[in-house]
């Protein structure tokens, strides 16, 4: 069971931070994956992410952000619009430029936390 755990804790931690890249969000948005009930669904139970025991193992902290924001409908449907993904874009490529440097948190893979918690 602890492996099975791990390996859904890994592929979960793995999905939330692939949501800070907006050119991913913008093709969720394009092949409708943004307006199926189940993936909704899925994008509100990952928002335990955003608690800090769960935080502090993502490294891009714009895809708690953007974890947020998919739960907008408005946002969701601008997320369609290729000025918008490229202003998004632009932005966070800019803000990467001014040398923002993050420390990573060290983990202990055996104390991984139980997201049914």
């Amino acid at each position: 069971m602890q492996e099975e755990d791990a390996s859904r804790f890994q592929t979960e931690l793995e999905f939330v931070q692939c949501l800070c890249n907006v050119r991913y969000l913008h093709y969720l948005a394009q092949n409708k994956y943004l307006e199926d009930p189940a993936f909704l669904n899925y994008l509100d139970y990952l928002q335990y992410w955003n608690q800090p025991q769960y935080s502090r193992f993502v490294v891009y902290p714009q895809a708690l952000s953007f974890l947020a924001l998919l739960q907008s409908e408005a946002f969701r449907r601008e997320l369609s619009k290729p000025e918008l993904v490229d202003m998004i874009a632009q932005q966070q490529y800019f803000y990467g430029r001014r040398n923002v440097t993050q420390q990573p948190v060290p983990t202990d893979p055996e104390r991984l936390p139980d997201p049914a918690q």
